[in-house]
């Protein structure tokens, strides 16, 4: 671990911020160039197939053009998904599914990208917002929360789960908890952020993982 971090703060992808309070030197990206080249090395190494990543980066592109998650959570569950091992689930938490989606979301040049933004002394998973010289453009500002259920937690097996219905996966206990949970925090977060930056046309989406297997979703209101 030492050694990774030594390595790519030599040679500038990383970069040194200071000190935590525990006296342990804290690092971060750079720049924004940097952070894009960490984010296409993500999507190459997910997706390896050019044909198949463009197909999963126009997915993304419907979220911010048209307010539609769907055709990209099932992108991610039908694609993004099926490089995963079964002791990736080892290390499996919201991290990797935002991950998985913010590979195929990430655009700089229209959006300020956001991961854990401060949004009311709490923190977001994933806003998007049109970029003010962008604003002229037919495009939505976006924010999305993510939740990861295990499958021991929702008490069913991958078999199981691969062979229910949508509106059965969202039923299970677990998962409409987490979506609750999730549908809050955005009708919060979003309040917020209207006041921080007025007169945006939000998009508010929380999407919910169940395991490797499955990914539902659901548009929030106002």
């Amino acid at each position: 671990h030492d050694f990774l971090l030594s390595f790519l703060y030599y040679f500038g992808v990383l970069t040194l911020v200071g000190e935590d309070d525990m006296g342990r030197l804290l690092l971060r990206v750079p720049n924004l160039v940097i952070q894009s080249l960490y984010v296409e090395r993500v999507q190459r190494m997910l997706l390896p197939d050019p044909a198949v990543r463009d197909m999963g980066i126009r997915a993304g592109e419907l979220v911010s053009q048209q307010g539609d998650i769907a055709s990209l959570c099932v992108f991610v569950q039908e694609t993004s998904f099926q490089v995963v091992r079964n002791r990736d689930y080892r290390w499996a938490n919201e991290l990797t599914l935002k991950t998985a989606f913010l590979t195929l979301l990430y655009n700089d040049i229209l959006f300020i990208m956001d991961s854990e933004p401060e949004v009311g002394r709490r923190y977001a998973d994933l806003t998007m917002i049109i970029r003010s010289d962008k604003r002229r453009f037919k495009i939505l500002d976006v924010l999305i929360e993510f939740k990861f259920v295990t499958l021991a937690d929702a008490g069913v097996s991958g078999e199981q789960v691969r062979g229910m219905e949508e509106e059965n996966v969202s039923e299970l206990p677990a998962m409409k908890q987490a979506l609750a949970d999730g549908r809050k925090q955005v009708q919060s977060y979003g309040k917020s952020l209207e006041a921080r930056y007025g007169n945006l046309r939000l998009q508010k989406f929380v999407v919910a993982a169940l395991g490797f297997e499955r990914v539902v979703w659901e548009k929030v209101g106002t």
